[in-house]
Parts: C-alpha cells; sequence; structure tokens
C-alpha cells in the first residue's frame, strides 16, 4: 500500500530522517492518505490566528494552535493511531491516548502563570472546558491535570517535534477587557473566545483532510451588502397608501438615519405594528456596513417567531441567511447551511435567545465553535423584556465584554423596553446597561401615533372573576383571542365555551408542528372573516404575526398584557381594536408570572389609565419586577469572577448552571402526531442498532416533543402510557393521550398535577 498526503507532501509514512508524526491517517481505497502533525499544527495555529484577529489576541491563539495537539507525538499516540485506523492489527484491546494535556502543560512551562489563559483551550479542545478546581462537576480538573508532566516528557524524548514549534516569544498583545469597568469581568470570555478560534481551527483544518468537499461549500455565502441592497429594495417598494405604512416609512426613515453612530448599546422601542423587525434589521446590516461589521446575528426567544421571521426574511433576502434552533428539520436544509451551522459562518444568521447565551457561557468545544465569529457583529436582541430574570446579571455582563472588548453592537428590540440601566435602590445596586441609545427620537409620540386598541382594565383588581362568566363573554365574539397564564386555565376555559362555539386550544401541550397548523388555520380563518374563538397560552404573544379585532387578557405582568394588546388590530385596519383585561380566578403560577402580576397590580394603582401602556409605565414596571426577582438565582457569575485573576474558572459548572431552559423538574416526551408516527417508528428501529440513531432523526423528531412536569411524567408511567427510548426521552405509546384538539392529554391522571405555564 502506498500513502498520499493531503496537501503537497507525498510520501511513505517514514521520512528519510525517521519516522513522521502523523495527525490523521485514512484509508482512501488501495491508498493511504496522511496528515503531517507538524503541518496541522502550523495550519491550526495560522487558521486560529487569523479568527482571534478579529479582538486583536492572534499570538495568544497562534501559540494554542501549534501547542494543542503536541501530545500526538508520543509513541503511544501514534501506535494508537496506526490500530485505530487499522494501519496496523491492534495489540489487544484499544485505549485512547491523551493527546491534549502535553501541549497545555507545555504552556505553563514556556509562559508561566498566564500560560494557563491558553491551557483551558488547549486540554479542552476535545473534552471541553474544564474547571480549575475539583468540583461540583466532577471529572478532571485542569489544576490535576497539568501535573501529569510524563504526558509532555513523553513527546519531548521523541526528539521529532520541530524546534519553530515548541520555543515561543511570549504574546504582546493585552486582553480585550481594558474598557470594562471591572478587568476581571470579561477575562472567562476572552478565555472562551481564544477557545472557540482554536477548535474551530483544528476542526476545519481536520475537515479539510478528511472532507475537501465539505470545506469547499463554506465559501458559498452572499456577503452582507447583497443583503442589503436586497431589503432595500423590496422596502423601496412597499406600499404605503395607508395611515400606518406611512408611519412605518418614517419610523425606518429615522432609524436608519442613526447608523453611522459608533458601535455600542442601542435600543428599539417601537409598538407593535411599527415595522420593528425588519427595520431593526434594516439597522443593522447599515450600521454593519457603515462600521465595517462582520456579521447580523438576530436573536429570538421563542420558536414560533423564529419560523415566522424567517419565512419573512426568506422572501426578502433568499436563502442569503443561515437559520440555526433546534426544532429545524435537517431534511430542509442544504449542506451548506448545515456546515455554517457548526461555526455561524454566514453573513446573517437567525437563531434562539437559548442557543445564543447559552453558547457563550457553555463549556463544550461544539457549542463554543461558533463564538468567535460573534465579534465583529451585530447583535440584535428581539423581544428584549423576555431576557430570562434568573440569569439577566450573567447576561448582562456577558454583554457588555462583547461591546466593550470584541467590537460587537447590540440592539435591544421590543416594544416593552425593559428597566436595564444600572441603578441604586433601596441601598443596592443593580449594574446594568449603561450609555444605550434609542434610536427613535421620541418614543411616546409614536406610541400615540400607533395607537390602535383601547384598553378596558377591571374596575376591582382584588376580585377573582370566573371562568364561565368568560366563556359566555368569548362565546358573544365572532373573532376573539383569549390569552390566560396556565395549561390548566387554557383547557379549563376551553371546555366551558358553549358547543355551538367551537373553540381553539392552544398551548405547549401541543408539539411544535401542531401549535404551527393550528396557527396557520388560525390566519386562514381570520384573512376570510369566519368565526374564529382562540383560548391560548402566552405563547401567543411575543411576535406572533396575527391579528384580532378583540383580545382578551388574563392579569398578568404589564409587559405581558402590552404583547397581547399587539395581536388585536396589528395592521390597523380597524379605528380601534378592543383590549379586555380581566382578573381570572386564580392568580398567575408562582414563580415570575406571579411577581409580574403583583407588580402590575401595583402600576395600576399609581398610573392614570391612559399611561398605562407607555414606556414610562413599562420602565416602572420591571424596575419593582427586577427588584423583587433572583437576577443570577443559579450563581454562574461567580464561578467566571471571583478566580479571574488567578485566571481560576469553572467552566464547566458555570456551563451546567446556566441553562435558560432548565431540565431540572421536567421531561421530554415524543408525541405521534402527524408524521411525527413515523419517525418514532424510524426511532424505535435505530435503538437496536449498535450505533444508535442519527442526528439527522433526532433533530427531525424535535418538532414532535412536548415538556412536561416530572409529576405528569410519573403518572403516565404509571398509566403505562410511555416508553423510555433514549435516557430521560419518552415516547407515547398510547396514541389516544394526544388529542387532535388539546394536545397531550394528562389532566384525567390521578395525582397532583402543577400548573404548567404555557
Amino acid at each position: 500500500m502506498r500513502f498520499e498526503h493531503s496537501a503537497e507532501r507525498n510520501g511513505t509514512v517514514s521520512m528519510p530522517d525517521g519516522p513522521l508524526a502523523l495527525a490523521h491517517l485514512v484509508r482512501d481505497g488501495e491508498a493511504w492518505r496522511f496528515h503531517a502533525l507538524d503541518d496541522h499544527l502550523r495550519e491550526t495555529g495560522e487558521l486560529a490566528a487569523a479568527f482571534a484577529a478579529a479582538f486583536a489576541s492572534d499570538d495568544w491563539a497562534r501559540l494554542a494552535g501549534a501547542w494543542h495537539d503536541l501530545g500526538k507525538y508520543r509513541p503511544s499516540f501514534q501506535a494508537y493511531l496506526r490500530e485505530v485506523t487499522a494501519y496496523e492489527p491492534a495489540d489487544g484491546a484499544l485505549r485512547r491516548v491523551d493527546h491534549s494535556t502535553a501541549g497545555a502543560i507545555h504552556a505553563l512551562d514556556e509562559l508561566g502563570p498566564t500560560g494557563r489563559v491558553i491551557a483551558y483551550a488547549i486540554a479542552g479542545h476535545h473534552a471541553g472546558l474544564a474547571d480549575w478546581h475539583p468540583g461540583e462537576s466532577g471529572g478532571s480538573s485542569l489544576s490535576q491535570r497539568l501535573g501529569q508532566h510524563g504526558l509532555l516528557a513523553d513527546a519531548l524524548a521523541t526528539g521529532g517535534i520541530p524546534s519553530d514549534l515548541l520555543r515561543a516569544t511570549a504574546p504582546r498583545t493585552a486582553p480585550p477587557t481594558k474598557g470594562l469597568a471591572s478587568e476581571v469581568e470579561g477575562t472567562h470570555l476572552w478565555v472562551r473566545m481564544l477557545y472557540s478560534c482554536l477548535v474551530d481551527a483544528d476542526f476545519l483544518d481536520t475537515e479539510r483532510f478528511f472532507d475537501p468537499a465539505k470545506s469547499d461549500r463554506r465559501a458559498e455565502w452572499p456577503v452582507l451588502e447583497t443583503l442589503r441592497e436586497r431589503l432595500m429594495r423590496h422596502q423601496d417598494a412597499m406600499p404605503s397608501r395607508r395611515p400606518i405604512d406611512v408611519v412605518r416609512a418614517r419610523v425606518r426613515a429615522e432609524v436608519v438615519a442613526k447608523a453611522p453612530l459608533g458601535p455600542g448599546f442601542f435600543s428599539l422601542t417601537v409598538p407593535t405594528g411599527g415595522g420593528k423587525t425588519l427595520t431593526s434589521l434594516r439597522f443593522a446590516l447599515e450600521h454593519a456596513r457603515v462600521h465595517r461589521q462582520r456579521r447580523v446575528i438576530y436573536a429570538i426567544p421563542y420558536l414560533s417567531i423564529i419560523e415566522q421571521t424567517a419565512d419573512v426574511f426568506r422572501r426578502i433576502v433568499g436563502d442569503g441567511f443561515l437559520e440555526h434552533h433546534t426544532s429545524l428539520d435537517p431534511d430542509e436544509r442544504d449542506p451548506r447551511s448545515r456546515a455554517a451551522a457548526e461555526n455561524w459562518d454566514a453573513p446573517l444568521i437567525v437563531t434562539t435567545t437559548v442557543q445564543l447565551f447559552e453558547s457563550l457561557f457553555a463549556s463544550r468545544g461544539s457549542r463554543c465553535r461558533k463564538l468567535h465569529n460573534i465579534a465583529g457583529a451585530v447583535v440584535v436582541l428581539d423581544e428584549a423584556q423576555l431576557l430570562p430574570p434568573d440569569f439577566l446579571e450573567p447576561i448582562l455582563s456577558v454583554l457588555r465584554a462583547l461591546v466593550d472588548g470584541y467590537g460587537v453592537t447590540v440592539v435591544l428590540c421590543t416594544a416593552t423596553q425593559p428597566a436595564l440601566a444600572s441603578r441604586l435602590s433601596f441601598g443596592s445596586s443593580f449594574r446594568g446597561l449603561d450609555g444605550v441609545r434609542e434610536l427613535v427620537d421620541d418614543p411616546d409620540t409614536l406610541f400615540d401615533k400607533l395607537e390602535r386598541v383601547r384598553v378596558e382594565w377591571p374596575t376591582d383588581i382584588a376580585r377573582p372573576g370566573d371562568w364561565s362568566d368568560v366563556a359566555n363573554r368569548l362565546a358573544t365574539q365572532r373573532q376573539v383571542l383569549c390569552v390566560v397564564n396556565s395549561r390548566a386555565d387554557c383547557r379549563a376555559l376551553v371546555a366551558l365555551m358553549p358547543p355551538e362555539t367551537e373553540a381553539i386550544h392552544l398551548s405547549a401541550l401541543m408539539c411544535a408542528e401542531h401549535r404551527s397548523i393550528v396557527i396557520g388555520r388560525v390566519k386562514a380563518l381570520l384573512l376570510a372573516g369566519d368565526p374564529v374563538r382562540l383560548v391560548s397560552t402566552q405563547l401567543i404573544e411575543a411576535g406572533v404575526d396575527i391579528d384580532f379585532p378583540v383580545v382578551f387578557r388574563a392579569l398578568a405582568g404589564l409587559d405581558s398584557i402590552a404583547q397581547s394588546a399587539g395581536r388585536c388590530n396589528r395592521e390597523g385596519l380597524l379605528e380601534r381594536g378592543r383590549v379586555v383585561v380581566f382578573v381570572p380566578p386564580k392568580s398567575a403560577p408562582i414563580g415570575h408570572l406571579r411577581r409580574g402580576e403583583q407588580a402590575t397590580r401595583s402600576i395600576l394603582a399609581v398610573t392614570e389609565e391612559r399611561d398605562r401602556m407607555r414606556p414610562a409605565a413599562f420602565r416602572r414596571f420591571f424596575e419593582r419586577f427586577y427588584a423583587e426577582a433572583s437576577l443570577d438565582r443559579r450563581a454562574v457569575n461567580p464561578l467566571l469572577v471571583d478566580g479571574a485573576r488567578r485566571l481560576e474558572f469553572a467552566f464547566r459548572t458555570a456551563a451546567e448552571r446556566f441553562q435558560m431552559v432548565a431540565d431540572e423538574g421536567t421531561a421530554t416526551i415524543l408525541v405521534p402526531f402527524g408524521r411525527g408516527a413515523g419517525l418514532l417508528a424510524e426511532l424505535r428501529r435505530s435503538t437496536s442498532r449498535p450505533e444508535g440513531p442519527d442526528r439527522r432523526l433526532l433533530r427531525a423528531l424535535q418538532r414532535f416533543t412536548v415538556s412536561v412536569h416530572r409529576g405528569h411524567l410519573l403518572a403516565l408511567q404509571r398509566a403505562g402510557a410511555l416508553t423510555e427510548v433514549l435516557p430521560d426521552v419518552y415516547a407515547l405509546d398510547q396514541r389516544e393521550r394526544y388529542d387532535e384538539r388539546l394536545g397531550l392529554l394528562v389532566e384525567d391522571l390521578p395525582g397532583t398535577i402543577p400548573d404548567l405555564v404555557v
């Protein structure tokens, strides 16, 4: 057999001056192709340096790349590589060989204590960023691994490592944390950014060896300027016959005129119906052009909104953007998009808020790989009021670091701006986002111009109502939306609607595919002018493009009431839509919903009726709401900041704590709705195969999942309704328990069932 290198160097596995150390080896027909290790280290170093140049840390990243695989020079690894690829027969059972610790130790030997910066990245380029000290997350701590000096000694003893790879000049660039009020605040992000550069460079150089065709597909995206021109042509052709069209055009011109302002924090406060989605995208593209920023990242809180927004963008800019979220059917994605989802190497990314922020606090390489491509980006946070209070302090901290150190612009886009400015109150301090610039000159005047609804407030907020009364009031309306605070409330109200007035149910006890079908049906009924009465949890509120003449809303947070009002007379076709706020029979579920309701009661008591849907009222509401919340409930910030001066981070533990969609207390159930039944059957077959189910199938099934409380799970298990098909993932066996109207049926099960929210 013969060996061929993937690039210029061709020859046998042995070079004239001794054995050639290999990074990778693969059989290609009768030939064997090899990737020389010194080539891989140099190429990875240069690629990582090119990535880190975006935040002026190229010298650090180059060393990380040059040293990341020094452990592969160990004879035990070279033997393992030949055996695992079947080039040589295995002598007994194969055991993996540690090839990442050696380079991390070398970083400390060469650079002293500051070498820890890249030691984290090198040691974790496969296993993930570790904690410095042994802690709650388990696994080997970095401090322990760096004590295994024999791993480096084995590699050095071969004498085969080129001296130019081993020797280093200490990096001269400073970390991009100098502009921060507290320099240690951003150090953990810098380490994670360097880690991202290394992981992506390592993947890409390896991919270029194993799959050159995939590597070539990565360069097939249009430039940002092309997307900007397509959006401009679309907006220039938009009609301006209605008064609302004229207002939208004025808002757009006002906002775009501010694109030359320097990068930093912006807010875009536009009431529902003001065209904020396309206006924010236009600003982002214009701002990126002026300041030579590299991409636009549009982050959206709910899947129902992201799919809708992506459809709008697709009609305007074509397929020139990456849509990255968990429910996207992989069968509908082209190879270019699948590749770009790995590292966000696309000009425009539409993703979820969860994907964005959990990646910024992640420890695994697959999640962190994309992070360096956030540097120099414009990040639009759509529906910014939905940033989770439990993680608000770490989120704001990392946003400050991105803006101050990585050339990022952040746009907070919503009709109900949260109160995120720093402040002192009652002896406590809140460090928020300062210097945020509003893109609309006079939000209050804009709210007056776009006032499309009349809100009817309850006369006595201390007196609970009755579901039967609400049902009867809804029955008198031809087209009406009613938004309630929990799944249990949603079903109770639907059950009480008179039989002759069919009510449509919408909640997260229906899978995503089911919800999409229902929303499409409701839109069709509204467009045709047919009767439609929709009862929904709050998942309908934020950003869903739906337009009812009448909306009923159970008393809740002021922002939720405003978002429900945004589903009323959205297009301004009526002189005034009607929004009815009522006091439900019981308070909202304990937690943020209950605190929001209580804050609203306080605001209503001191605010005139005409001012309750204005920006000042929303600011007071959020100030009160945040004052009663724990804004770093899982204590993530201390894990990343307290030991920063000593470069002692708890990366793995922080990642486990920073879960915006908490797994605790919930379980995932796969349901046989529509084509989900066939996918479930395929999953059951695949679990019996040694390789198990593939990622394509698992991603496709995400549209057919329902998240339930553990109490529901246990009750369903007792009823014999479930099979655990994967660890902590269950398939519904009793098809009759998934109703075509209501989704997953759980209320009739014995035992205490807690209220669930959406």
